[in-house]
């Protein structure tokens, strides 16, 4: 019986549909099965999409609608793209209240890793997958679970199951698209430091699994930076950043490149290279 890998996937700021995962997912089994020449992907492959931005939705909703009815407003479209990227950035942002917003989408992650396990085993590697502030979401996160356990918020522990893969041990892929983590590091002094990758955990379970962080971005993408160079702890921690030109005629030149990532061959070809050469090192 082969054991499959866990990919669990994040989309970044803003409000995407509920299956924003779904051209991904299909590029990536297209690609792993290709490459690892063996049929049926889907039986290696076990994917899980967390939409986290839904839990803001509503009151976004709300927000914008107040706010244009407060005065004339001009770049709308602009404006509603900043005001969704701010908006969760700052809902998102840990509180003293009780039932926040930062335990809340730890939750909702915390239910998907637990479905994850149930279909693709307990010990199963972990690959997470994440654009834009749902890096910043998968970092915190995992460095709750690895560093920070006081940080873990009620309702993420009522969720948090005790297999490895649900307590991030099993963690060995980590892969950010457009991501801010650069900015956020701002909030620690010297920068603070990063999850590690491949958990510290990972050799108790899966000694022949590396793991790799990629870390993705366009010089075009305004909300995008290389990582390594932040502090020495990055510098461990991130094993590459990737320059990409991500995009179409339209959006490869400019700020809008910020969400074409998840198609991007020169994005998805390394993801899928890093899941075959896993699944190889835990199936051999």
């Amino acid at each position: 019986m082969t054991q499959k890998i866990a990919i669990v996937i994040l989309h970044g700021a803003g409000t995407p549909k509920e299956n924003f995962a779904k051209e991904m997912i299909s590029k990536i089994s297209e690609g792993f099965g290709k490459k690892l020449k063996k049929e049926n992907p889907e039986e290696k492959l076990v994917f899980q999409s967390v939409f986290w931005s839904s839990i803001f939705e509503n009151e976004e909703k709300k927000l914008w609608e107040r706010v244009q009815k407060g005065g004339d407003l001009d770049y709308n479209f602009l404006r509603r793209f900043a005001v969704e990227f701010l908006a969760d950035a700052v809902a998102y942002q840990p509180a003293s209240v009780a039932d926040h917003n930062y335990d809340k989408v730890h939750a909702l992650l915390a239910q998907c890793l637990s479905s994850l396990q149930a279909k693709a085993g307990s010990y199963a590697p972990l690959c997470v997958i994440s654009h834009s502030l749902g890096s910043v979401v998968a970092s915190n996160y995992f460095y709750d679970l690895q560093v920070k356990q006081e940080n873990i918020g009620p309702n993420t522990k009522r969720y948090t199951g005790h297999t490895p893969l649900e307590k991030g041990e099993t963690l060995s892929l980590f892969y950010s698209m457009g991501s801010p983590l650069a900015l956020w590091s701002l909030r620690f002094n010297y920068f603070g430091a990063p999850i590690s990758v491949p958990s510290p955990s990972i050799q108790k379970y899966h000694p022949a699994i590396d793991g790799e962080w990629l870390n993705f971005y366009d010089k075009d993408d305004i909300l995008a930076f290389p990582l390594k160079r932040l502090n020495h702890h990055y510098q461990n921690a991130v094993t590459k950043d990737i320059e990409v030109n991500v995009g179409g005629l339209l959006t490869n030149w400019n700020p809008f490149s910020h969400i074409k990532y998840d198609t991007d061959n020169s994005v998805i070809d390394p993801i899928v290279d890093g899941l075959v050469r896993t699944w190889l090192n835990v199936n051999d």
